[in-house]
């Protein structure tokens, strides 16, 4: 019988592309998701894709009782992939409050109710905003951690520590902490992307709404960084090499005997600069975008790429898709999307 693994927040973006990760490789996901930043159809779009019904609970990961009665009846569950979070850099500058309630007492709450059931693996997304205004470039996991330029960062790198103090308090929970970089792209099929509600607030999604006419023009935030271009670098990765990602940590904690915090970056070890994703993008689709300069953005970094040497050496998991490739499939979504 495959191993069941609860995926909150599994309706999501990079929730959702983990579970068809999770399904192609004999794992059975079970979805938690409150649909605060995801779309009920997604569940017949994963059908679409892998031929299954996935089990689903509509639930909110800050209510304990909900999250009780869902480990009550499936007690046979191997391990939890924490996706659940408010997630907008911008959004969290303007409403600190509800991205600590929401962020922490969503983990504090499935933390919590895994040690109540025995559940000890725990994979948690973290962000590479943890790193703050990075001292090195690239990033690697020894990196020292700066203060984070924003509230969703903040969350995080909170999150991450309480997770180290219940591990040294004794707790039996074996946690990986995933530091996430850029992801963009979309599964192959077009069935299911990066569709969040409202403007966007990450680049690519506000690129591919601009070329299919749902947005006037794209707006790149800051022309004047210390950068070759003088736009942000960030590392993209192709949100499907980021679930497999997942999957190979989820099975590392399977196989690992001893309690402790493992910490993973996950991204290419390439920088892209915001300017040459948009020319990138204007290459592989034939359009030309409108676009403006605007001002820069508080919190976000200059340039942040990632060191992935550790995610290769101990999960036997390295990036393979390329950025175009992402750019490729992140608009197939979007045109199927719109149409």
């Amino acid at each position: 019988m495959p191993n069941k693994i609860l995926v909150t927040g599994g309706a999501g973006y990079i929730g959702s592309h983990t579970i068809v990760a999770l399904l192609e490789n004999g794992l059975e996901p079970i979805i938690v998701d409150n649909f605060s930043n995801a779309n009920p159809d997604m569940l017949e779009r994963l059908k679409g894709i892998t031929g299954r019904d996935v089990k689903f609970y509509r639930a909110d990961c800050t209510d304990r009782r909900a999250m009780r009665m869902i480990f009550e009846s499936e007690k046979d569950l191997k391990g939890v992939i924490h996706f659940a979070a408010l997630k907008s850099v911008a959004e969290s500058i303007l409403q600190p409050g509800r991205y600590y309630q929401n962020n922490l007492n969503a983990l504090w709450t499935v933390a919590e109710v895994m040690q109540e059931f025995d559940i000890p693996n725990l994979v948690f997304s973290s962000s590479a905003t943890v790193y703050g205004q990075p001292v090195e470039l690239p990033v690697n996991e020894n990196t020292p951690l700066s203060p984070p330029t924003n509230p969703y960062g903040n969350t995080k790198l909170q999150g991450e520590q309480y997770l180290r103090d219940l591990v040294t308090s004794g707790a039996a929970i074996r946690p990986a902490l995933l530091r996430y970089f850029n992801p963009v792209g979309a599964h192959p099929s077009g069935l299911i992307g990066e569709a969040p509600l409202g403007a966007p607030s990450n680049l690519v999604p506000y690129i591919t709404q601009t070329a299919v006419g749902m947005r006037q023009q794209l707006t790149i935030f800051g022309n004047n960084y210390n950068t070759p271009d003088g736009t942000c670098i960030r590392d993209f990765i192709h949100v499907m090499d980021l679930a497999e990602a997942h999957v190979a940590c989820l099975q590392h904690l399977l196989r690992a005997s001893d309690p402790g915090v493992e910490t993973f970056n996950l991204g290419t070890g390439r920088g892209v600069s915001v300017w040459n994703a948009v020319t990138t993008f204007e290459e592989i689709s034939g359009k030309a975008l409108p676009y403006q300069f605007g001002p820069r953005r508080n919190g976000d970094v200059p340039a942040i790429w990632a060191n992935v040497d550790r995610a290769q050496e101990v999960l036997n998991w390295k990036a393979e898709r390329s950025f175009a490739l992402a750019l490729e499939d992140a608009y197939r979504w979007q045109l199927k999307a719109a149409s």
